[in-house]
């Protein structure tokens, strides 16, 4: 119980802190810079949750973000918003299918398929666009990273939708049900008459779409599709699982323990800006909590079983 109550008590505590640390924390204009910052890493964290539950992972899709990204502003450059949207979002779906299409159909190790694709997904970024940004993009473009809706970021409310979608999918349907199952123990899961590889494939699909959508929210905060963007932003998604009490293990995660998580480093990313902090111990510090949270849950599990 302390465990899970833990994330919440140090986002409270971090919030306290960098109040009283730095006079520019509680602006309007600070607190609208965090979430649109964090926007993007907590749509991704939203499908690595379904992925870690269900005992995966997916270290590609930091890649798949940018891919997706790229592709979808080169088709927006010609075709429109809307179609470059889709493109956006379906290139993530269909990286994330074959993420796992691969994992089931080979029977290899998640992390091995992913590590794979890491590069192989970056690699096409880099090729399909020469090593060059694109930046001939509708202006209008802008708004879904940038723009306010009824005086809240736009971004915020796409991150409310999503959160919700995956809490129900979660925590109301047979995919859901079947994740956690898959993740406490496939075989068992298997022996029950659960359709382990269509659903772990429909996992990573769905996490796909979500980075795609998320590859499109970074494309328009930035106003160009990079073929190098998305680099790290795997162990921040990870992070943000992890930290919000998800096991590595499988079978144990929730949506507002990740948003939880996830807000932890977007408030460490921001506070560590403000008080002039040496930006490179931001990935010291995720590598830290990391270790942390995942050395509770170990410990937690031990005193379970003894």
């Amino acid at each position: 119980m302390i465990q899970r109550l833990l994330p919440f008590f140090t986002l409270i505590a971090l919030f306290v802190i960098l109040s009283i640390a730095s006079p520019n924390f509680l602006t309007a204009t600070n607190l609208s810079s965090v979430v649109r910052q964090t926007a993007v890493i907590n749509i991704m964290a939203l499908g690595m949750t379904a992925i870690i539950i269900s005992g995966g992972i997916d270290l590609s899709v930091g890649s798949i973000l940018a891919l997706a990204g790229l592709l979808g502003t080169m088709t927006m450059e010609k075709q429109g918003i809307a179609l470059g949207m889709l493109v956006g979002v379906l290139t993530g779906m269909l990286c994330g299918f074959s993420n796992g299409l691969m994992t089931t159909s080979l029977r290899i190790n998640p992390f091995i398929v992913t590590l794979g694709t890491m590069g192989i997904f970056r690699g096409l970024a880099l090729i399909i666009s020469k090593g060059l940004p694109v930046h001939q993009i509708p202006s209008s473009f802008s708004y879904l990273g940038e723009g306010t809706l009824l005086g809240v970021p736009f971004v915020l409310w796409i991150l409310l939708f999503c959160a919700l979608a995956m809490h129900v999918m979660l925590e109301h349907t047979r995919l859901g049900r079947y994740a956690f199952s898959i993740g406490s123990n496939p075989e068992a899961a298997y022996y029950a008459g659960v359709p382990v590889r269509f659903h772990t494939t429909a996992v990573y699909a769905i996490a796909g779409l979500l980075t795609g959508l998320a590859g499109m929210i970074e494309a328009s905060r930035l106003m160009t599709g990079q073929p190098t963007g998305g680099q790290g932003y795997e162990l921040t998604a990870i992070a943000a699982v992890v930290i919000g009490g998800g096991s590595l293990r499988g079978g144990e995660g929730s949506v507002l323990g990740t948003l939880v998580g996830a807000f932890i480093m977007g408030l460490l990313a921001n506070g560590s800006d403000l008080l002039g902090t040496n930006p490179y111990w931001q990935q010291v510090i995720i590598g830290a909590v990391i270790i942390l949270a995942v050395s509770f849950d170990e410990l937690r599990k031990r005193k379970m079983t003894a």
